[in-house]
């Protein structure tokens, strides 16, 4: 498998909570997770139609500080499994500081070992000028502006009972020096049979931004369960060559009980 295993993962996640704007992420309540949960993911990877281990991505949440403000601190840790280490190793680390009473990402840093290609990036937004710092420079940025994970996290705040199948959810997301105008489409419930067991999943699409893995479009299905948690469950999708699944594979320290679990 090539490169992206905690993109691929994180990619998947990208929604937004109902709103009058055409930005869903602004204005959120935590109300799905706390401090000290923690979960596993394991990617599959497939050529010819047989899945095999292919990476994991672990993902923590604890409470901290920055800049004199409490936040919550998201970890998500993506590696290649062993036996894929010898032709193309991944070691990848992501981190988010989310304001704890705003929920609106205050630090993003990027670390990403892939094979031979590194890359660090420190992104800090300023909520008072709405201006984002990078590596790079400095960019003027949208209100409400998310990264990678506070969008994830955001996320899992939706009331998706007030939307229909088909309904759009739009957000913007800064990622690569870049705005990104974004939506997770809401297609409705259903069980979906997972290797951890089987729930009962709320089903959506995200639109992926076009990219080495991916083409871009609606071709990923993600699931998340049909409880106040909302942690992903499985996530489906082609990519260039061959296709992914990916499983929720463990958990700790959820908020909630995981309800949605029938068997």
């Amino acid at each position: 498998m090539k490169k992206y295993i905690l993109i691929i993962l994180l990619s998947a996640w990208h929604c937004a909570a109902f709103s009058q704007t055409d930005d869903a992420l602004c204005g959120m309540e935590n109300t799905s997770f706390k401090a000290g949960e923690s979960f596993t993911l394991t990617v599959y990877y497939s050529v010819a139609g047989i899945y095999v281990s292919a990476g994991t991505a672990t993902v923590s949440t604890s409470l901290g500080t920055f800049n004199n403000k409490p936040v919550y601190h998201i970890l998500c840790l993506g590696k290649s499994g062993s036996s894929y280490d010898w032709i193309f190793k991944v070691r990848d680390r992501y981190e988010s500081y989310i304001d704890t009473a705003t929920m609106q990402s205050l630090k993003f840093i990027r670390q990403i070992h892939e094979g031979s290609y590194k890359k660090n990036e420190d992104v800090a937004f300023n909520r008072e000028t709405n201006t984002t710092v990078t590596n790079k420079g400095v960019y003027k940025t949208p209100e409400c502006i998310q990264d990678v994970i506070s969008a994830v996290f955001n996320a899992r705040n939706v009331d998706y009972s007030r939307y229909k199948i088909n309904d759009r959810i739009p957000f913007k997301m800064f990622l690569d020096n870049q705005v990104y105008n974004l939506y997770v489409r809401y297609m409705g419930k259903e069980k979906v049979k997972t290797r951890f067991g089987t729930f009962n999943a709320i089903k959506l699409k995200p639109l992926l931004i076009k990219g080495e893995m991916f083409k871009g479009g609606e071709k990923m299905t993600l699931w998340v369960s049909d409880d106040a948690n909302h942690i992903p469950l499985r996530v489906e999708s082609p990519i260039t060559v061959g296709s992914i699944k990916v499983d929720m594979t463990g958990y700790k320290g959820l908020r909630y009980a995981l309800s949605s679990q029938v068997k």
